[in-house]
């Protein structure tokens, strides 16, 4: 593209500081580095991790920053040493990285990459410690090393997943974080096997996305765990077969599903981060083979407790991260799954908004309304 190894001025949504609404700004992009790409993005949503660190209670602040990091776009350019993406590919930009030298990609168990893995605190690229954005000479920082709230970004190769370029990008950019994390809890972690009972804790997106992997695994029973009822009729769309609401029981819940299920279910899988629903979701879990896998992230002073007795018993816990994929490796086949009807995506994404009303998709996180909300770029 004529743009190559140039400064690209575009617009952006920048967080000048914690809470306040994103102001859109003319920014300066600078041409990719080595190991680096630059993108054009056409569609990002809004997750809780962006709302999170925007309101920037409980972490470093960082600002002036610019958010996003669910997004889908095209190759514009790429910097010195990069081989396996060209100008003009379809890529998902994603949160974390996979090197493919380090010990964690070597193994085939592992996605916990040592120099791409989440880095919530960095605010520059790892190849010089510099933003590639600025306003006025006066550096931006990025966010997770996506920085998707711009037209164009910038992001170091081992964090793009190149994808099939008939995948309709306003889709599949959901995979590059929420949808792909509870997805992949169950598939590749709870791994239930067809006619296994499945409890789900928070039904949110990442919640329902671990329901969607239950249903396409077969699993006959699917019971949604929430405290706030109005979510079980749409958690209907995604598999839930049964729902309880912890509020209406003067026990604990997992005694409550131990009771409907002859003595727990098969597998569970927790997606809220509170530590009452990881020990409710462990202790669910039946006796002999239960596993109970925790996806949420919980406050850093966390701890939670249960008696040993319970491991003892032949019950398997488990975390995951980003459900256990490997972003380059893997993420482009998790596409092909939706491109083969094999994946419902389309109900996960509950609103659209151009991209000058940004604000509107936070507020309509903030007051709990819809799952995604689908930002376009060009609009």
């Amino acid at each position: 593209m004529s743009t190559a190894g140039q400064v690209i001025k575009c617009k952006a949504a920048v967080a000048w500081e914690s809470g306040k609404p994103l102001s859109i700004e003319e920014v300066e992009v600078a041409p990719p580095q080595k190991n680096e790409v630059r993108i054009k993005i056409l569609f990002t949503s809004l997750c809780h991790t962006d709302v999170y660190f925007w309101d920037a209670k409980g972490q470093n602040p960082l600002f002036p920053r610019i958010l996003g990091h669910e997004a889908g776009g095209i190759v514009e350019s790429v910097g010195e040493g990069v081989t396996d993406l060209k100008a003009g590919d379809h890529v998902l930009p994603i949160f974390t990285g996979e090197c493919k030298e380090c010990a964690h990609c070597l193994s085939e168990e592992s996605n916990m990459c040592d120099l791409l893995r989440i880095n919530t605190d960095r605010g520059e690229m790892i190849h010089d410690g510099k933003s590639r954005f600025s306003i006025n000479g006066k550096p931006i920082y990025h966010f997770l090393g996506t920085s998707t709230f711009s037209e164009y970004t910038v992001v170091h190769v081992g964090q793009v997943a190149k994808i099939n370029p008939e995948a309709p990008l306003d889709k599949v950019c959901v995979l590059s974080c929420g949808m792909s994390t509870g997805f992949g809890a169950t598939v590749n972690v709870a791994k239930p096997k067809k006619g296994q009972s499945v409890a789900i804790f928070g039904l949110g997106a990442v919640g329902l996305a671990a329901a969607e992997g239950a249903r396409v695994s077969g699993a006959s029973r699917i019971i949604g765990v929430d405290l706030n009822p109005s979510r079980f009729e749409q958690a209907k769309k995604f598999g839930c077969t049964e729902f309880v609401n912890p509020k209406d029981h003067n026990k604990p819940v997992q005694e409550v599903i131990a009771e409907m299920t002859g003595g727990g279910v098969d597998r569970s899988v927790e997606c809220t981060g509170s530590i009452q629903a990881m020990i409710s979701a462990f202790e669910c879990v039946h006796d002999g083979w239960g596993v109970a896998v925790l996806v949420g992230v919980p406050n850093k002073d966390d701890a939670f407790k249960t008696h040993p007795v319970n491991l003892l018993n032949e019950r398997t816990l488990k975390g995951t991260f980003f459900g256990n994929y490997k972003p380059r490796t893997d993420i482009p086949a998790v596409v092909e799954k939706y491109m083969n009807k094999e994946l419902e995506l389309d109900k996960f994404i509950t609103h659209s908004v151009p991209f000058s009303e940004i604000n509107k998709a936070f507020e309509l996180m903030l007051a709990g309304e819809g799952l995604r909300c689908m930002i376009r770029m060009d609009a």
